[in-house]
């Protein structure tokens, strides 16, 4: 053992109190996430996420910094799970691009844009719609590269723009919560407005 390393069994109980430390954060940001979907982003009880969690509202206070730190970590986390999901190899139809683009953001996003209306929001939250536009632009890019693959300049930034509006999550819930269309309605009126900028594929 070199000089000032822990011994062993000490190396243990710290590396088992660690993995202990990351559950619990991670069983505290699951239940404020279900919170987070039920309830008015300023309604949110710490009690509520702690009792979901099996921790006291200290642990909550103390692991994140309160309500605007925890919501601001939870968000943080959605985002990047969405962006993996996104991120993996995309279908070659056009069906399956709408359901990899909605069904991972539709929720996020729609519940994010409501809380960067509040005064109460977490700064990250509030800078998260601007970021993800522009993810999902790259993303748009990249997914339906084959379709822009042979258009060049004012028709190709044209065409590029109506995928992203088409494909937006703002589309999703126009159509969705405005329009009140049914789910396999919406994702049906989707596919038709993509299909004529993508040949049909």
């Amino acid at each position: 053992m070199k000089l000032g390393e822990a011994p062993p069994r000490r190396r243990c109980r710290m590396r088992a109190r660690a993995e202990a430390a990351a559950a619990t954060g991670e069983r505290i940001l699951d239940a404020a996430v279900a919170v987070f979907w039920q309830q008015p982003v300023d309604d949110i009880p710490l009690e509520e996420v702690a009792r979901r969690a099996g921790v006291s509202v200290q642990t909550v206070i103390r692991r994140f910094g309160g309500k605007q730190g925890l919501l601001a970590a939870a968000a943080q986390r959605e985002a990047e799970r969405v962006r993996g999901q996104r991120d993996r190899r995309p279908s070659a139809t056009c069906k399956g691009r709408c359901a990899t683009c909605w069904t991972t953001t539709r929720s996020s996003a729609c519940r994010c844009c409501a809380c960067s209306r509040r005064r109460t929001a977490p700064r990250r939250c509030t800078r998260s719609p601007t970021k993800g536009r522009a993810y999902h632009a790259d993303w748009c890019e990249r997914v339906f590269a084959p379709t822009l693959a042979g258009l060049r300049g004012a028709r190709r930034t044209r065409r590029l723009a109506l995928l992203v509006a088409v494909t937006d999550v703002l589309t999703w819930k126009l159509l969705r919560h405005d329009r009140q269309l049914s789910r396999r309605q919406t994702e049906l009126a989707l596919i038709e407005l993509l299909r004529p900028l993508t040949g049909g594929g």
